[in-house]
């Protein structure tokens, strides 16, 4: 049974700073940069990509990140950015259960509010963080710091194939820990059959669609 979706967003930069349908996004602490944002739903558990959508830079993570949950998600857990309604009533849609990074409670002691603010957010903060590691690796391991081709279109065929490409590996190193793992013989002798395990499917949500 599925038990959790991890939702988060990553800033690719555009091929050229001429690119009309990238656009420019600033974030406190760091550079400008001119381009596009996946926003992506991963498994809690195996770190496999589900779903993913692709918008302009500049397009809100809670405002697109509907797009980018699976059905049936389980807990979801993403940061304070995807707070509000509008992804809130998207996961319930979906039979899903938001737990969002909180920025503040409200409560008449400060310390015990400021506690129950921790409690709250250090889970989320310890599981969510899990897709950081998706990204990283797309970028170092995948070339996905910079798209090769113009339009947002393309842009989507370079993070979906990156995905899927990156679901592969990871399929296959899910696997051999499975494998590693084998059921020790019985005590009779008797020899048994190693655990069988089946690839995770590449879901067809990652696919490029046909023009």
């Amino acid at each position: 049974m599925k038990t959790g979706t991890l939702v988060d967003a990553t800033i690719i930069a555009s091929s050229s700073k001429d690119d009309e349908e990238g656009h420019w996004v600033k974030h406190k602490g760091r550079p400008a940069v001119h381009g596009f944002k996946a926003h992506v739903g991963a498994d809690a558990d195996t770190a496999l990509v589900e779903e993913i959508a692709v918008t302009p830079a500049n397009v809100n993570d809670g405002k697109a990140g509907p797009d980018a949950l699976p059905d049936n998600p389980g807990k979801v857990f993403a940061d304070s950015a995807y707070r509000g309604n509008h992804f809130g009533d998207a996961v319930r849609a979906k039979g899903g259960t938001p737990r969002i990074v909180a920025t503040g409670m409200w409560g008449r002691d400060e310390a015990e509010t400021q506690a129950r603010l921790e409690a709250w957010n250090q889970p989320i903060h310890r599981i969510r963080g899990r897709i950081e590691k998706i990204f990283g690796t797309w970028k170092r391991s995948y070339g996905l710091r910079r798209m090769r081709w113009r339009g947002l279109a393309k842009a989507g065929v370079q993070i979906r194939l990156t995905a899927i490409a990156y679901n592969m590996k990871r399929s296959l190193k899910i696997i051999a820990m499975a494998s590693a793992q084998k059921t020790p013989p019985a005590l009779t002798g008797e020899r048994q059959r190693p655990n069988q395990v089946t690839p995770a499917p590449i879901s067809s949500h990652l696919l490029p669609e046909a023009e």
